[in-house]
């Protein structure tokens, strides 16, 4: 065998050493349905998600100015997200190298391991995080990293322990697609508060009272929080109402309606105008009232939760309850391509609006049969629902 030969083959193993593992990754993530127990794929599907996190959480350490919300950095403790970081890449690091020598999903858990040796080589947890900028532009990859580590140690347990729909999986069909909006949602934060605060001060600051905001402001705090979230409702549900109404507003509100599959992810799908716009809309009467800082804290608190629980794979006995607030069997039926379910359950936070404005659902059946807009004319994928509204019918 001459030299040109062994530097070929040399070449050829090299290429297939990296190329396997990275081809294995990406048919992973086309993939849906449940994850077989036994073969080792659920601890290496952690290990590569926490493996992935962490180096981006490295990156953000190393690029606060850019990459973290100041809301958000201003709040938490840096130490604190140190040691998550530093159990992070044990977990993954542990994970990926026990399966490695296990011989157990071998690919999927070299590309596992090998994120988790590059944050490592960039800093890891211990990453130096000096003085910077706090008014330049970011990108929100510090909320999409905790929100995601949240929502999912939290949702996913509660649609395990009180599923709805007992055979549902994890990663059903189209999770791909509602990741990738959970994402884009996240990262653009920066983009639509601006976007928001932009228009709220240029559109209605002239309606701003200061003497009537404190008088709102002296009302306590629990009443006041209660009457915030009912304020925000009301135009929620008028919003929420037009989007299905009016044909042209409804081309971006299809976007969120075709999800087929409820969970704690699909209330993620939703288009980038469309979520701008329901914010301006809502946050405008709030901002004219002037309600206090700790009580829009607590609002924020609770349309957080309720816009991810609301959509998960949950079914608990809410007794009288389901008739005061928002549960997930009431907007379930929103989301229902059922005759009976279709332009009813507007409301957000109290159902008893949608009682008072004769859109409430009424039918005999416990649950929906179908969930989805109707006809199933929605393509897959961000980028085309993205552009879906502006496609000629």
């Amino acid at each position: 065998m001459n030299r040109e030969t062994r530097r070929r083959l040399t070449r050829e193993l090299l290429d297939n050493a990296v190329k396997a593992p990275i081809d294995e990754t990406h048919e992973l993530l086309q993939r849906h349905g449940a994850l077989r127990p036994g073969a080792g794929k659920l601890s290496s599907v952690v290990a590569l998600s926490l493996g992935f996190l962490a180096l981006l959480a490295v990156l953000a350490f190393h690029f606060p100015q850019y990459l973290t919300t100041p809301d958000l950095r201003h709040q938490y403790s840096i130490d604190v997200l140190r040691q998550l970081l530093l159990v992070a890449l044990l977990v993954a690091g542990g994970m990926s190298l026990g399966n490695l020598v296990l011989g157990r999903q071998r690919n999927l858990n070299l590309v596992a391991f090998a994120l988790v040796l590059a944050a490592t080589a960039l800093g890891g947890s211990r990453v130096p995080v000096g003085n910077f900028p706090d008014h330049t532009p970011y990108i929100g990859l510090d909320w999409f990293i905790l929100d995601l580590l949240g929502s999912t140690l939290v949702f996913v347990v509660i649609e395990k322990l009180f599923p709805l729909y007992k055979g549902q999986t994890l990663f059903r069909a189209e999770w791909q697609t509602d990741l990738k909006h959970f994402a884009v949602n996240h990262f653009i934060v920066g983009l639509a508060l601006l976007s928001v605060n932009f228009l709220l001060h240029h559109l209605f600051g002239w309606l701003v009272s200061s003497g009537f905001q404190q008088a709102v402001q002296h009302i306590a705090f629990v009443p006041q929080l209660l009457l915030c979230v009912l304020v925000a409702d009301l135009a929620q549900y008028w919003t929420h109402r037009a989007y299905h109404e009016v044909p042209f507003l409804w081309r971006f509100h299809a976007v969120h309606h075709s999800v087929k599959t409820m969970d704690w992810l699909a209330g993620s799908r939703q288009h980038m105008l469309e979520l701008m716009a329901t914010r301006v809309c809502v946050l405008a009467p709030l901002y004219i009232l002037g309600f206090s800082e700790a009580v829009m804290n607590g609002y924020i608190l609770i349309v957080g939760f309720q816009a991810v629980f609301n959509h998960a794979n949950v079914h608990l006995p809410w007794g009288p309850l389901k008739y005061l607030v928002v549960t997930p069997d009431f907007h379930h039926w929103h989301h229902a391509s059922d005759e009976e379910a279709i332009d009813r359950n507007y409301a957000a936070h109290y159902a008893f609006l949608d009682h008072l404005f004769g859109t409430a659902v009424k039918s005999p059946k416990v649950f929906p049969e179908k969930y989805g807009v109707v006809g199933d004319y929605m393509p897959d994928g961000f980028v085309r629902q993205q552009l879906f509204p502006f496609r000629r019918k």
